[in-house]
């Protein structure tokens, strides 16, 4: 994938993510077919981890929920943590990206 349809494909995943759970909610209220929380999960850990959070807190939809909270709240971290490295990583050049590399290996 090249580097330019990464931010793009990011943007998307949490749009999706964030209106997936309104709509989750509007259908849990109504009785009507739901999302399933492992659909939600898949889609915040494939990137819509922001949007999947702030869709949760904005709309209080499975907020009590366990374990979907703590399991969602991991993969929020997890994105994060990736980030700092990555932008540790570009701050030391070549040899920081190949230390990421070789930490993910």
């Amino acid at each position: 994938m090249s580097a330019p349809l990464v931010p793009l494909l990011l943007i998307t995943l949490n749009l999706a993510a964030f209106v997936m759970f309104r709509h989750d909610k509007r259908a849990a209220e109504c009785g009507k077919w739901r999302i399933s929380e492992s659909t939600l999960l898949w889609v915040a850990f494939l990137g819509g981890s922001s949007g999947a959070v702030l869709g949760q807190q904005v709309f209080r939809h499975k907020t009590r929920k366990e374990p979907f909270c703590s399991v969602l709240l991991a993969i929020a971290a997890s994105h994060i943590a990736l980030a700092l490295l990555w932008a540790a990583a570009l701050e030391l050049g070549a040899r920081g990206l190949d230390a990421l590399a070789f930490l993910l290996h």
